[in-house]
């Protein structure tokens, strides 16, 4: 889970948000959102706010929408080992598992729709383009066992939000663009258990609740934020494609409601409500071709995020029985640093109508959560990504997989006009964190994480 910034997507399994009272003291955690989309962004290290040049556009740069012609789709799918190994002062030694064995089931998945309307003879409407996007946010399961000495805090925590992602894009000029999009945030039930969920076991000192049940806080609710971006192109070739881009990208503030129960063995303690708060994120990226002719097109990105997470000041949990669980939040703001390249092949000799891209990335991300504030379901660290990936796009007369025609004949606004498959894995090395200073001294230890990311995505362009 990328620090997400942090963002931190290595962790695949995510805690809700919801605090739980353990020890007379409050642990709990923010979600966080993944930067990894698409495998063709994942691939660079998701340095790809300046590129922006398919589908997943509606996620990095929405202003990018006005690059693609057509009708584009694209849907793929992440795979997330992650492995978090804590070892306490007393000599306990703890992991962390995930449900579905060795990658998080259901796997975060996401799913863009363009449609650029540059084509049709509507007047001013022809320099705009829309766009529609639903993205898995955050991984599903995060277990610890029962035995652990944290279990008064988290023994299992999930977060299976969804965000549906409308989206429209202007060319005001051959040189910018401006994209504007809204970020909703929501639960389904065909997703994960369709709430938000912790479990952990009872300290005994909430009323209703014994020392060793089996407590579960549940919650779900709706929200919105907006997005503004813009992608300046200042230097084309003599064929008119992108040389230099600029690219920035505004994410608001949300807060998103969670209103849900306490369970004890099953049993409703009391009705709880809390909220969980993304923060405000600002995104710049700088791309630049190298090399970019007929055959061969080289890139090369950097992206800064920072994520305003000072602006979050707490988390409080209000139960029904007149228990108000306070969750003050002192994290620091992060600043995140993308780097990223893509290699092409774009007419190959031996194989004709295939283009072929190679693909590298390395992103650096420091924490923002202090000692004072941190929780196992998320072990976050300072932490470095290494990412590399491959693409295959297929048009004319070539067969996809050797049995599907990548372009079909004639013309009309369902006429596929070609196939492509990204490929990416990304290794996530999260520096030891040793936590010293939480107010609640079983949380105290050190953490190990490594973090395995396979993707795939498939796109058709019409």
């Amino acid at each position: 889970m990328n620090r997400y910034f942090s963002v931190r997507l290595g962790i695949a399994c995510v805690l809700l948000g919801l605090p739980l009272l353990c020890m007379s003291q409050v642990a709990q955690a923010d979600g966080f959102r993944a930067p990894f989309q698409s495998a063709s962004a994942a691939g660079q290290g998701a340095a790809f706010i300046a590129q922006a040049d398919d589908p997943s556009a509606i996620h990095y740069n929405p202003a990018g929408m006005t690059q693609l012609p057509g009708v584009q789709h694209s849907a793929g799918v992440a795979f997330v080992n992650p492995s978090t190994t804590f070892h306490h002062a007393s000599g306990v030694k703890v992991d962390n598992s995930i449900s579905g064995g060795a990658v998080g089931l259901p796997p975060p998945a996401h799913l863009f729709m363009t449609w650029n309307w540059q084509d049709y003879d509507i007047g001013l409407f022809r320099r705009f383009a829309v766009g529609l996007g639903v993205e898995s946010l955050f991984g599903f399961a995060n277990r610890y066992p029962s035995s652990s000495p944290f279990a008064n805090v988290v023994t299992n925590a999930q977060l299976p939000v969804l965000d549906i992602k409308p989206t429209v894009a202007f060319k005001v000029h051959d040189m910018l663009s401006l994209g504007f999009g809204a970020d909703i945030y929501t639960f389904a039930s065909f997703v994960g258990e369709g709430h938000a969920e912790r479990q952990s076991i009872a300290a005994g000192n909430i009323p209703g609740t014994a020392p060793g049940d089996r407590l579960e806080l549940t919650g779900s609710g709706t929200t919105a934020g907006m997005n503004a971006s813009l992608l300046l192109t200042p230097l084309r070739n003599d064929a008119g494609q992108p040389l230099l881009n600029l690219g920035f990208v505004w994410r608001s503030q949300a807060v998103l409601p969670l209103n849900g129960q306490l369970l004890a063995n099953g049993r409703v303690v009391a009705d709880a409500s809390s909220s969980i708060k993304f923060p405000e994120i600002y995104e710049w990226g700088i791309a630049a071709w190298p090399l970019r002719n007929r055959n061969h097109a080289w890139k090369i990105e950097v992206d800064v995020h920072l994520v305003r997470w000072q602006t979050i000041r707490n988390f409080d949990t209000r139960l029904s029985n007149g228990v108000t669980i306070s969750q003050p939040q002192r994290w620091d703001n992060a600043v995140s640093v993308f780097v990223g390249t893509e290699f092409s092949w774009l007419n190959l000799a031996f194989l004709p109508d295939w283009h072929i891209a190679t693909r590298a990335g390395y992103v650096r991300s420091p924490t923002p959560i202090p000692d004072s504030n941190f929780d196992p379901a998320v072990p976050d660290a300072d932490n470095h990504t290494f990412s590399v990936g491959t693409g295959f796009a297929c048009q004319g007369r070539a067969k996809f997989l050797g049995l599907i025609d990548c372009a079909q004949e004639g013309s009309g606004f369902l006429i596929r006009k070609g196939l492509a498959v990204d490929l990416a894995y990304s290794y996530i090395w999260w520096d030891t964190r040793k936590v010293t200073g939480s107010p609640i001294p079983v949380v105290n230890g050190t953490y190990n994480t490594r973090t395995h990311i396979g993707m795939i995505t498939l796109q058709a362009n019409f």
